[in-house]
């Protein structure tokens, strides 16, 4: 990497010791990412859909879950939307053997309030509902042997034969419904009720015990016999009772219907033997791990987690699939003809998506929607341009928060100083989301410092704004100080930690960094550049930790700059980790080119300090003091001084 020294605008000539600073900066060939042309072309020639992309771990659960046939063995599907997760329950299901089977509802001679529901293999159900429907017209013939050997029916022949015998002359007894027929499938059956309800998932009735039978509708889980069932978990828990009812069913195969007409509150349970229906509950990461927790039944009853995920290696495979998955969308939808160069830009956002550039997002639904955009958007082809163009156009349909931040920066509104030095005073790096779209804006973080033994306070806390997340890692800038500077000496301080002209809640821990710089120069007294905006999580040991929206900060940042003036000091401080994550716009990479912004990676407090300080940090000499005149030096010295401070004033 190349070094940079300090910039010629800061006033003050260097002292010696400033001159030994140096620190690493980022050319524009390491942050400049595209897919190769070529590489694009050849796996273009020799792509072909291979149904899911980028679950191997999933799709291996979720084909072990869908063929056990034991009991227990339902299925939860977490992951994010968009990756896949209804396509693989029905590619799975496609390359499953089956038996086509029917259900049938038939009058309950011992308890009629009760009908009897089972399934049989197709086609014994409707050749069942047929012969029954002959005894009721009083054309009695021989019983078929293609339904005779079932159990079910030989129990229930027999309650027949016995209330003829006894004159039962009621004819809806004697009559059979064929509730589900499927003689007619191909596959194994896969139903998806996307808003379930407990009348349509288990079905209702009307009438009277006479003809309840007769007047069933059935609902999903009948449909899905002989095969699976599968439901949004979220929906399952927002209406009252209805959890509880699908695990009665995935425990037993019990269920009620809903009674219709005048008793509408009321419902009828039918009895029913086994009905062959895996359940198939589809939810986030988050809501397992919940239902694991609170739900004693859950695991037992739902043995398997087919866990997808949100982003899978850009291998040749998975890039060669993706691009199949495109080519595949273009002609379903009669889309214009997508170029080699426009598949390596989609490929580009997706790896921008997945915030890495050796990943692919495996949310194919996200380049889908931002193909179409493209092709609206195109002359003749699709083409790089247009899917630049169809990029930028999302931005700005989503940009009017983010235009107001700027506008407020640019008029004063939102104050923020891009150029000097303040002591006290970084400026850090967030991102915001709307919709589809996430940018980047500085937030400025302020420490005030005195005599005291409160120790750090963070005000968004005290104020009701502060995320659990965020009070963790100000808790870890106690523990950093504690552990580089007062190991043997009392740390007596009062230090107030606030984002500036904040009045949102703050969460996360990708500005601890930020908020340590601040607290480090608030301490010692040292003016810290604003022309360089930070981010990074940090541990107590001072190392610095990778972050999310790593890009958006980035862009942000380099658009309040360009806006304010250009000057060839700014730039940003970013984890070293992220390095591998920047898939930057072009005119970010230009600047950097022209020298007109930085971007400097860190691994430690001490390498951001130096940055910002232009001073050495320094580090303990064999006796375990810092040289004079390092910035830890002048920082251990004034907390001795804070600390002496503190005990005279009790």
């Amino acid at each position: 990497m190349p070094t940079s020294t300090r910039p010629s605008s800061c006033s003050g000539a260097p002292s010696a010791l400033h001159r030994k600073v140096n620190y690493h900066e980022l050319s524009a060939s390491q942050v400049r990412f595209s897919y190769d042309l070529q590489r694009v072309s050849t796996l273009r020639r020799d792509c072909r859909r291979t149904g899911v992309i980028g679950q191997p771990r999933a799709m291996s659960a979720l084909r072990m879950g869908m063929s056990v046939g034991t009991k227990g063995y339902n299925i939860y599907i977490s992951g994010e939307d968009g990756t896949g997760r209804h396509s693989a329950v029905k590619t799975i299901a496609q390359t499953l053997d089956f038996e086509k089977t029917d259900v049938v509802s038939v009058y309950n001679f011992h308890n009629p309030e009760a009908p009897l529901v089972f399934p049989l293999p197709s086609p014994a159900g409707k050749e069942l509902a047929s012969y029954m429907l002959s005894v009721s017209e009083g054309s009695c013939s021989e019983a078929s042997e293609s339904f005779c050997t079932f159990p079910e029916v030989r129990a229930y022949l027999a309650c027949v034969h016995k209330a003829l015998k006894n004159g039962d002359d009621c004819a809806s007894h004697f009559r059979v419904k064929l509730l589900k027929d499927g003689s007619s499938e191909e596959t194994v059956p896969v139903v998806s009720d996307l808003s379930p309800s407990a009348a349509g998932l288990f079905g209702t009735v009307s009438g009277s015990p006479d003809n309840y039978h007769l007047n069933i509708v059935p609902g999903s889980v009948l449909n899905a016999c002989g095969g699976f069932l599968v439901v949004n978990m979220n929906q399952i828990l927002s209406q009252q009772g209805l959890w509880e009812a699908i695990k009665l069913f995935a425990e037993s195969s019990a269920f009620r219907l809903a009674l219709e007409g005048s008793r509408k509150e009321g419902s009828v349970r039918p009895a029913v033997s086994h009905l062959p229906v895996k359940l198939i509950l589809i939810g986030s990461d988050a809501l397992y791990d919940k239902m694991c927790e609170t739900d004693e039944q859950f695991l037992r009853l739902f043995k398997v987690c087919a866990e997808f995920d949100f982003c899978m290696p850009a291998t040749d495979e998975n890039a060669g699939g993706t691009i199949a998955y495109l080519l595949e969308t273009a002609e379903q939808g009669g889309l214009k003809e997508v170029t080699d160069d426009g598949l390596c830009e989609l490929l580009r956002a997706s790896g921008r998506y997945a915030e890495m550039q050796d990943e692919l997002t495996t949310k194919l639904s996200f380049l889908g929607d931002l193909l179409h955009e493209a092709d609206y958007f195109a002359d003749e082809v699709i083409d790089a341009q247009a899917v630049k163009k169809a990029i930028d156009e999302r931005s700005f349909a989503n940009g009017i928060t983010e235009s107001r931040i700027n506008r407020e920066i640019e008029t004063g509104e939102m104050i923020i100083s891009l150029e000097g030095s303040k002591v006290g005073v970084v400026n850090g790096l967030a991102v915001m989301d709307r919709g589809l779209v996430s940018f980047g804006t500085p937030a400025v973080i302020s420490v005030s410092v005195a005599p005291g033994s409160e120790g750090i306070v963070n005000i968004e806390h005290e104020a009701g704004l502060s995320g659990e997340i965020h009070d963790k890692g100000l808790l870890i800038l106690e523990g950093y100080l504690r552990k580089q500077y007062a190991s043997n000496f009392p740390l007596s301080i009062y230090a107030g930690i606030c984002f500036e002209q904040s009045y949102a809640e703050v969460d996360g821990d990708s500005a601890s960094s930020s908020e340590l710089f601040a607290l480090l120069s608030a301490i010692g007294e040292l003016p810290v550049r604003q022309d360089i905006a930070c981010t990074g999580s940090v541990n107590q040991l001072g190392n610095i930790q990778p972050v999310g929206g790593i890009n958006e900060k980035i862009s942000g940042f380099f658009d309040i700059c360009s806006m304010k003036g250009l000057t060839g000091h700014q730039g940003v401080i970013i984890p070293k980790q992220n390095i591998r994550s920047l898939i930057l716009p072009e005119r970010v990479v230009k600047a950097v080119e022209e020298k007109k912004f930085h971007i400097y990676p860190i691994s430690t407090i001490d390498q951001g300090m130096e940055i910002l300080t232009l001073r050495e940090s320094g580090e303990r000499n064999s006796k375990g003091v810092f040289p004079p005149d390092t910035a830890n030096r002048i920082i251990e010295d004034r907390l001795r001084k804070l600390c002496g401070l503190s005990q005279r004033d009790k």
